[in-house]
């Protein structure tokens, strides 16, 4: 069963990447993003509350987050797995994201570390930089963009060290061609399932 949690800085690739690997496994691709957009779009009880939030500026708390992934993780679809991008952002997060994925395991002796696997996307900080100032946005400029990677760092640094101690954590080189990172990315998944 792929079970996956997809991590890397802005501009490694992991959007891609997970949406590419997720057609190759025949799993659903699930990014948080997606989650609350669909969510407060569809005025659900967990998207009501969340725009709530939103509307003041906030970030939306952790746990309405996970409620949101659990739930989307009931959908039949992700019944042989799933590739969650974006989540979990925070150490807590995923403390949390493990004991909801235990309580609900079919099987009473699944452990943590065997229930999914993190795969972190590496690449170099100034091909970052190139990468997304290529996209073009408006408000991507070399200062915002050193910013926002600085702001990753210090957020999923301490989630990388989380999942390096529970033996869950697998990187892969991010810096090649497209083609060349999905296919690093079947063999080390195939080796994991």
């Amino acid at each position: 069963m792929v079970r996956l949690v997809f991590l890397g800085p802005p501009g490694a690739g992991k959007g891609t990447q997970a949406s590419l690997v997720a057609d190759l496994y025949q799993v659903p691709h699930i990014s948080t993003g997606d989650i609350l957009r669909s969510n407060v779009k569809e005025e659900s009880p967990l998207g009501i509350q969340a725009k709530e939030y939103m509307d003041k500026g906030d970030l939306v708390p952790d746990q309405l987050i996970l409620d949101m992934v659990q739930k989307r993780l009931e959908h039949p679809d992700a019944e042989n797995g799933w590739i969650l991008d974006g989540f979990p952002r925070t150490v807590t997060q995923a403390e949390e994201f493990a004991k909801k994925l235990l309580s609900g395991s079919s099987t009473e002796n699944e452990t943590e570390s065997n229930s999914f696997q993190v795969i972190n996307l590496e690449v170099p900080d100034d091909i970052l930089v190139t990468r997304l100032l290529s996209r073009g946005r408006q408000d991507d400029n070399q200062e915002t963009i050193k910013n926002r990677l600085q702001v990753y760092y210090q957020q999923t640094q301490p989630l990388i060290e989380f999942y390096q101690a529970r033996q869950q954590l697998v990187t892969v080189d991010g810096n090649q061609s497209v083609d060349v990172v999905t296919n690093s990315l079947k063999q080390t998944i195939d080796k994991l399932i």
